[in-house]
């Protein structure tokens, strides 16, 4: 039997920079992925970091996603220089756009909001995001410019991350679906991952969507002895339609964002369209209804799009939670750990996740306070730990 002090399940740009961190700290580190890491949500993500709160609620995220934006020119720098690969971050900034005849009224609101929140914002008149977006379309009434808004290329970083990880010594398994979880003295001790077992101290779950699949492979091996893993990490997936375009006359230098959709315009030319949000389980699909909706939400932020050429177009997967709010931090079982549930925010919320699990994991404690985003929230039934104790 193999053995590390951590497994990190789960590929995606949360599991890679947890590793990252750990493996910096000279841990012995192990990352497994059920297929090529990094190509379900983080893959299909439009890369915009915005901290601020999309519905009511969501509210709860804003602290920990303002926490996170600070620390990404630190992050960024420390996967570029480790990985010797760029991430094309920016921070250019964000224009939200109001339509209709309350259009004033929803902008004002929406920075009065972004104010207490603590985050930058400042009303501008439509004629003058104009002027530094002159692509804007002429149904545009009144606009919210949020200035420390910034975008990075998921896959870029995807890469940079998994490769700044290897670089600092951990060990990346591909194409190692993790079947189960081991349990020994009440405490979680390894994983069952292509018919092998690995044996950590700690084992982080990072598996995004498919925590549920490892959960059933673990309850239906051994029920009366094994957790559900569902019981701390209740996740499913809510996919999101995606399109890239390229234009020869639309050249954006900032996101566009209206509460119908969004442009993210990337380094190589092309303006990241988006997306849909759908309960369609595990279906990964485009389909020509979810095509037509993103376009409709782009030619009304820039109707001089209709000649864009649609260039790529894909879906992936998004892990959410009933409260929308991601799960980070210990369970009540010793050793077991979560790190999944971030929904539309596993880009924003890498560095702050990693550096939370970091801290949690090599200091003992982490000084943010998490309390919104344990697993044990959800916890109904009697937790294993507490049914191990009893039965002892």
């Amino acid at each position: 039997m193999s053995a590390y002090d951590v497994i990190i399940v789960g590929g995606g740009l949360i599991g890679g920079s947890i590793a990252f961190e750990l493996s910096s700290e000279k841990l012995r580190v192990v990352l497994l992925d059920r297929q090529e890491p990094g190509r379900e949500a983080s893959w299909a993500a439009a890369g915009m970091l915005s901290p601020g709160p999309d519905s009511p609620e969501s509210a709860a995220l804003v602290p920990l996603g303002i926490e996170s934006l600070r620390l990404y020119p630190e992050f960024v720098a420390a996967i570029e220089e480790a990985s010797g690969k760029s991430t094309d971050f920016a921070r250019n900034g964000t224009f939200e756009v109001f339509r209709g005849p309350q259009a004033e009224n929803a902008r004002d609101k929406m920075v009065a909001e972004l104010h207490h929140a603590g985050l930058a914002a400042a009303a501008m008149s439509a004629n003058e995001a104009r002027k530094h977006e002159p692509s804007l379309g002429p149904d545009a009434r009144a606009v919210a410019w949020l200035p420390e808004e910034s975008t990075v290329d998921p896959r870029l970083l995807m890469e940079a991350v998994l490769a700044a990880a290897t670089q600092c010594g951990a060990e990346i398994r591909a194409n190692c679906a993790v079947e189960s979880l081991l349990y020994e003295g009440g405490a979680c001790t390894g994983v069952i991952a292509g018919g092998q077992k690995i044996a950590a101290k700690h084992v982080v779950v990072a598996a995004g969507s498919f925590c549920s699949t490892i959960a059933d492979a673990a309850h239906e091996a051994n029920s009366h002895r094994q957790p559900h893993l569902r019981q701390y990490a209740p996740v499913h997936p809510i996919r999101g339609q995606m399109l890239a375009l390229h234009s020869t006359t639309v050249h954006l230098k900032k996101v566009l964002r209206s509460q119908h959709g969004y442009l993210v315009p990337r380094r190589d030319g092309r303006i990241i369209a988006g997306s849909t949000l759908e309960d369609a389980g595990f279906v990964k699909q485009v389909t020509p209804q979810g095509v037509r909706q993103i376009l409709d939400a782009a030619l009304e932020l820039a109707p001089a799009l209709a000649d864009a050429k649609i260039v790529e177009e894909w879906s992936g997967l998004r892990p959410g939670t009933q409260d929308l709010l991601p799960i980070i931090g210990p369970t009540d079982i010793a050793g077991l750990w979560l790190a999944t549930g971030h929904y539309r925010n596993g880009i924003l919320l890498a560095p702050a996740t990693a550096k939370i699990m970091r801290d949690w994991i090599v200091d003992g404690k982490s000084d943010f306070n998490t309390e919104s985003f344990s697993p044990l929230r959800f916890a109904t039934a009697k937790s294993y730990a507490q049914v191990n104790r009893s039965a002892s």
